[in-house]
């Protein structure tokens, strides 16, 4: 595969996909957006395609996951909502930037547990940190966390129910471990499902969300690499 040329790098999607969703709501800014959203996404000659599952794809042409065994997954990044800015349970005082970095590191270590889980389920794949030929790239941001009534674990708090745990976006990109060329980048947004009643919102539900988020979008790699096929157009 040829080098990447340079351009805009993952974080140049993330802050695409922020533009986009801060935009708001009307039609000719949702048009702005999704135009300047597509731009970033396929920037380096990837274009569009359709994956079950995922809001939005796109796939450099001719593209193959066939000849990878191997995956190198980079340290998850989390990032919260530009407007998420709770409240402690059960009081008006803010979170702090302690408890802030615990829900991000929480997040992260759960998404990557997932894709592990996932890719290593029947010893299929092999995770390594070391570029290889047959060793994928997986990069992984996610993006515009909100976790309604986060659970700070502080003693005497008092309970909150919410209908659902919160959202998140997936923002990931799958390249050559050797070359850097990237082969497809992908965005999907998750919210918590709602089963039409009040849940109590603390530690254990909040993880078990974000568990079954992240366990979605790690079998979709891994259906994608199982059926080793071109993932682009010719």
């Amino acid at each position: 595969m040829k080098q990447t040329r340079p351009g805009l790098n993952l974080y140049g999607i993330v802050r695409a996909l922020a533009f986009a969703i801060a935009l708001g709501p009307t039609a000719a800014a949702l048009a702005a957006g999704q135009t300047k959203l597509d731009e970033a996404m396929s920037h380096d000659g990837l274009q569009k395609i359709e994956i079950k599952g995922i809001d939005l794809a796109y796939a450099l042409p001719g593209a193959s996951l066939a000849g990878y065994t191997k995956v190198r997954l980079d340290p998850v990044k989390v990032s919260f909502h530009k407007d998420w800015n709770p409240t402690r349970q059960g009081s008006m005082l803010k979170l702090s930037d302690v408890d802030r970095e615990r829900i991000r590191t929480d997040v992260a270590d759960i998404v990557a547990k997932e894709f592990t889980a996932a890719l290593r389920k029947g010893q299929a794949y092999v995770i390594v940190d070391q570029p290889g030929p047959d060793v994928l790239g997986v990069a992984v941001n996610i993006v515009n966390l909100i976790v309604n009534a986060p659970d700070t674990q502080s003693a005497g708090r008092s309970r909150s129910y919410v209908a659902s745990a919160g959202e998140m976006t997936l923002v990931a990109e799958l390249r050559d471990s050797q070359t850097g060329q990237v082969v497809a980048r992908v965005v999907d947004r998750t919210e918590s499902r709602s089963t039409g009643r009040m849940m109590v919102a603390d530690r254990f539900t909040n993880s078990a969300e974000a568990s079954d988020a992240a366990a979605a979008w790690a079998r979709v790699l891994r259906n994608s690499l199982d059926k080793a096929r071109g993932i682009g157009g010719k």
